[in-house]
């Protein structure tokens, strides 16, 4: 059994992926921005944590709460939004945030997407508090998945990995999506807790448990390192 974090657990592949967690007998802590909102997870056993990703501040209190439960075998970065000035809070700072502040897990999940390649490997100009929108879903998927290359170079003693999940089923992705949703979450799940060789690497970049081609600038160093120093500045916190 191993106890594993999840942002983001409200609806779509967060709440997917807690419940198939949960079923496999997996000690689960689950995270919304309301905690009535996750009542069912917590009825089977979830711990729950609460906080708004788009506030950093908010974030740290997650991050606190976490480690107030112990430390966690896995962390998955599920957590996202698709439009607006909180893309950039959401999906990168938030992740950073609680990558550099939570216990080090020994495995680190962070959701991309397919659309990152079609992202801008640019750094120029972003506003990482979200008071202006300065970047799009997909910019914010190719940051985070260079985020996820960078950790894993960084600390090699943990196994850290990107997952596009596909273009599935979920509110964000709409009914008529085609992928395989039962796949989107299983990737995930799998890369938590399995013990298959092929989990047990670091900077993949998976597609229903297959290792794909990403964005070749998410594995730039120097971007990386560049991205490492943004988000420090900005939230004052170094990855360490």
């Amino acid at each position: 059994m191993a106890r594993i974090f999840v942002t983001g657990c409200t609806q779509g592949l967060g709440r997917l992926t807690a419940e198939a967690l949960l079923d496999d007998g997996h000690q689960v802590v689950a995270h919304a921005r309301d905690a009535g909102r996750v009542d069912d997870l917590a009825a089977r056993g979830a711990d729950v944590v609460t906080g708004d990703l788009a506030d950093p501040g908010r974030t740290r209190d997650v991050a606190a709460q976490v480690n107030r439960l112990g430390q966690m075998d896995a962390v998955i970065h599920n957590a996202g939004v698709m439009t607006g000035p909180s893309v950039l809070p959401v999906n990168v700072v938030a992740p950073y945030l609680l990558t550099a502040l939570v216990d080090t897990p020994a495995r680190l999940i962070y959701l991309s997407s397919g659309m990152h390649r079609g992202g801008r490997a640019e750094l120029t100009g972003l506003d990482w508090s979200g008071a202006r929108p300065t970047a799009s879903y997909s910019d914010s998927k190719l940051l985070l998945t260079t985020l996820a290359a960078a950790v894993a170079r960084r600390w090699p003693r943990v196994r850290a990995h990107a997952v596009d999940p596909g273009w599935v089923p979920t509110r964000m992705g709409g009914a008529g999506a085609p992928d395989d949703l039962r796949l989107g979450v299983s990737t995930q799940t799998w890369l938590a807790t399995s013990d298959e060789p092929e989990v047990l690497t670091t900077d993949g970049y998976w597609y229903h448990r297959r290792r794909a081609a990403r964005h070749p600038s998410a594995g730039d160093h120097d971007l990386q390192e560049r991205l490492l120093d943004a988000l420090a500045d900005h939230t004052g916190t170094p990855l360490g």
